[in-house]
C-alpha cells in the first residue's frame, strides 16, 4: 500500500522490482491474506498524516486476523516519529525511515541488487509512469516539512535517469511523468547548473517515449530552456505543474517563496508567450499567517487574471518542526479558511469550465487510460493522470470494426470533443 504523493509511488515501484522473484506482489485493495503487509506512508500534513496511521491500525487489525503474517511499515510518516510510532503501535514487526530502501529490502529477505536500482515493478497502468528525478529539497518555505523528512536535494544522473526511462520503455511505457520535490532545481548540485532542459532531451532520444510530462516545477529562478524544449520538442506536453501558493507579497514573503507577485505574473506571462496554447496546472493556499481579506481578494483577482486551466487549494495546516509553526501564529480560524476555500474553488470552477467548452469542436490525440461500460477513459496531452479531469469516448463499433474493445488500453486515438462539464470532456472516437 502506498499513501500520498506519485513521488512515494515510485519508492515502492523499486522496492517491489527487487523483490518480485521471491514474493508475488499483490496489489492494494485485494481482499486476501499475505505473508507481508507493506505500507509506504506520508507525513506532510495533517490530513495525511491521519490516512497513514488510519491505514497502519487497519493494517493491525488484519495481522491480528490473521490475513498478515507480517507488517512492515516506511516513509515520510515513520521518518519524521521514528522515535513514537513503535512505541505507540507495537504491533508493527519493522519501521523504516524514507530512504531507507535498502534494509527494507533485507526485511524481506533480498539482499539488494545494484544492478537493478533502474527497474521499477509498475503499480500504474502500464502505459504511463513516474520518473522521479530528484530527492529532498533545499527550499525553506515556511510551511513545509518535506526538508526534514526527506534531507537535502540529491539530483538523480542523467545517466540513470535514461537507464530507467529505457526500461520503462521495454515495459510499454509511453508517457513520462517527471516528479520531484522541485524539478526546476534539477542538475545544480551534480553539474552546477539546472539541467532540467537537457535531461528533457534526452528522454526524449528514448526508442517508444511519446510524451514527456512536467509536475512540481518551482518559480523562482525558473530555466527558460525548458519553455524552448516545451514549445519545439514534439515528445514534451504542453502542460505546466507549477505550484504558485498565493500571489500577495506579504503572504509570499511569510511563505519564504523567494519570489514576489511582479515575478508570478510575469512568468505566467511568458509561459504564454512562449509556448502558445499550454495549459497551466498550480496550487493555492488559502488561511496562511498573516493572509488578511486584501491578500485573499488579491489572489482571487489573481487567478480570475490568469485563467489557470487547472487550479488546486489547500487550506494552511500548521506543521511541528518549520519555520512558520515557530514563527507565526496560525490565528486564521478553520471557518475562515474553509470560506476562502470554498470561494477560490467556485471562481475556478466556473473558469474550468470556460476552458473545457472553447474545447468542444476540437479534434485532438489522446491515450487510453482504461475501458469501462462501454466507454474509454482517456487524456490529452492537456490532462495528467489522477490529478486532472478525463476524456470519456464512446465505444463505437462502427469505427472499430471487429477490434476488441480492450486493445485499445494503453493506444493514442484521435477523437473529437462533443460535449464538457467543469472538469471532464465527451468526446466521439475518429480514428485509432
Amino acid at each position: 500500500m502506498t499513501l500520498g504523493c506519485s513521488k512515494n509511488k515510485v519508492d515502492t515501484e523499486h522496492i517491489l522490482s527487487q523483490v518480485e522473484e521471491l514474493y508475488e506482489i499483490v496489489p492494494e485493495g485485494e481482499d486476501m491474506p499475505v505473508d507481508v503487509l507493506l505500507i509506504n506512508t506520508c507525513g506532510f500534513i495533517g490530513d495525511a498524516k491521519e490516512e497513514s496511521v488510519q491505514a497502519v491500525l487497519e493494517a493491525v487489525e488484519k495481522k491480528r486476523r490473521g490475513e498478515a503474517a507480517k507488517l512492515i511499515v516506511f516513509g515520510c510518516l515513520s521518518q519524521r516519529y521514528a522515535h513514537e510510532l513503535p512505541d505507540l503501535i507495537p504491533e508493527v514487526d519493522a519501521w523504516f525511515g524514507a530512504r531507507d530502501f535498502d534494509p527494507v529490502i533485507k526485511e524481506l529477505g533480498v539482499e539488494p541488487d545494484a544492478s537493478k536500482r533502474n527497474f521499477r515493478y509498475l503499480t500504474t497502468p502500464s502505459h504511463y509512469a513516474y520518473l522521479k528525478i530528484s530527492e529532498g529539497c533545499d527550499r525553506r518555505c515556511s510551511y513545509c516539512a518535506i526538508p526534514f523528512i526527506r534531507g537535502a536535494h540529491k539530483s538523480v544522473p542523467v545517466e540513470d535517469l535514461v537507464s530507467e526511462a529505457r526500461h520503462l520503455a521495454d515495459k510499454g511505457v509511453k508517457e513520462l511523468i517527471l516528479i520531484a520535490q522541485d524539478t526546476t532545481y534539477y542538475g545544480l548540485d551534480l553539474y552546477r547548473r539546472r539541467a532540467l532542459a537537457e535531461l528533457i532531451q534526452r528522454l526524449s532520444e528514448v526508442e517508444g517515449i511519446q510524451w514527456i510530462r512536467i509536475h512540481y516545477s518551482y518559480p523562482a529562478a525558473f530555466p527558460e530552456d525548458v519553455l524552448e524544449q516545451m514549445a519545439h520538442n514534439p515528445k514534451v506536453c504542453r502542460y505546466m505543474d507549477i505550484p504558485l501558493q498565493h500571489i500577495s507579497d506579504k503572504v509570499l514573503a511569510n511563505m519564504h517563496r523567494n519570489v514576489d507577485g511582479a515575478w508570478t505574473r510575469k512568468l505566467i506571462a511568458m509561459m504564454r508567450e512562449k509556448v502558445p496554447g499550454v495549459v497551466l496546472r498550480t496550487t493555492m493556499i488559502v488561511g496562511h499567517p498573516g493572509e488578511g481579506k486584501r491578500d485573499f481578494q488579491e489572489l482571487l483577482d489573481f487567478v480570475e487574471e490568469a485563467r489557470f486551466e487547472r487550479l488546486g487549494a489547500f487550506m494552511y495546516s500548521e506543521e511541528e518542526g518549520t519555520y512558520g509553526a515557530e514563527n507565526f501564529k496560525d490565528s486564521i480560524s478553520a471557518k475562515t479558511k474553509q470560506e476562502r476555500l470554498d470561494a477560490l474553488m467556485s471562481l475556478q470552477s466556473d473558469m474550468s469550465l470556460d476552458f473545457n467548452m472553447s474545447r468542444i469542436g476540437t479534434e485532438i490525440d489522446v491515450i487510453v487510460d482504461d475501458f469501462n461500460d462501454g466507454v474509454y477513459v482517456c487524456r490529452s496531452e492537456f490532462e495528467s493522470p489522477d490529478v486532472d479531469g478525463e476524456i470519456l469516448v464512446r465505444y463505437d463499433s462502427a469505427v472499430l470494426g471487429d477490434v476488441h474493445p480492450y486493445s485499445l488500453i494503453g493506444e493514442f486515438v484521435r477523437v473529437r470533443i462533443t460535449g464538457a462539464d467543469e472538469y471532464d470532456l465527451i468526446a466521439d472516437l475518429i480514428d485509432f
